[in-house]
């Protein structure tokens, strides 16, 4: 995570730069008097589930612990951006989230054993965002964005029949997003580093009496930081 963290702001840098070293011009002086425009979207994310636990868990001696861990991934997507006003937008950022959530458990039944086991994710993220803009000084501007999203997770298990799941997930989710970033304008081309936190308000956990955890976890509920680069036009 602190490798993929680290290309992102040398990234940041290198294309920022032009901008500051022409901060005597004003890059793309006819950029605000668009009403439209399109650019892609990458970056990198860490996630993990938000667990609610039943009340057997703890009157339960089969798991002692089930502790959710951070784990990173990465996003690629496109983005369309309509102006509302001088300070709103709205934005649709359609993109591919591959994410990871980690979870770590120790249960004594039918042996004492911690587990360390990863559930994959390959998400069509659909979020729309209302993105508030702060005036331009030449050429660089701060804003702001909340929204809601609709996930689809393309690798659900919840219908699978393997015998060794500890865990099922099911496919659909949805939630709000909030945000903070910067827009750099070069001579051709906008430079937006920014920065979300995605909280999932559905719960994702697929009840099966036959998988491990299932007696354990009441709710599951996804949060995702996303830190990306987003390239307009």
């Amino acid at each position: 995570m602190r490798s993929s963290v680290f290309v992102l702001v040398l990234t940041s840098l290198f294309f920022s730069a032009p901008a500051f070293a022409q901060r005597d011009n004003i890059n793309m002086p006819d950029h605000d008097e668009k009403w439209y425009y399109f650019g892609i979207t990458f970056g990198t994310n860490i996630s993990e589930y938000r667990i609610r636990y039943t009340q057997s868990f703890a009157a339960n001696d089969t798991f002692k612990k089930i502790q959710p861990r951070w784990t990173p991934g990465l996003n690629l997507g496109l983005m369309a951006n309509l102006q509302l006003s001088r300070r709103f937008d709205i934005r649709f950022v359609p993109s591919l989230a591959f994410a990871e959530k980690r979870i770590q458990y120790h249960q004594t039944v039918p042996t004492d054993t911690t587990s360390d086991r990863t559930i994959e994710s390959i998400y069509m993220h659909l979020p729309v965002q209302i993105k508030f803009k702060s005036d331009r000084i030449k050429n660089f501007r701060f804003y702001a964005l909340a929204g809601g999203k609709f996930d689809y997770d393309l690798a659900a298990n919840a219908r699978s029949r393997r015998t060794d799941e500890f865990l099922k997930v099911k496919p659909i989710d949805y939630g709000f997003e909030f945000g903070v970033g910067f827009e750099f304008f070069n001579p051709n081309f906008i430079f937006s580093p920014e920065i979300k936190l995605s909280q999932g308000l559905g719960n994702q956990i697929y009840h099966d009496p036959s998988v491990p955890l299932d007696n354990a976890i009441q709710q599951l509920r996804t949060r995702m930081i996303v830190i990306s680069i987003h390239l307009e036009g």
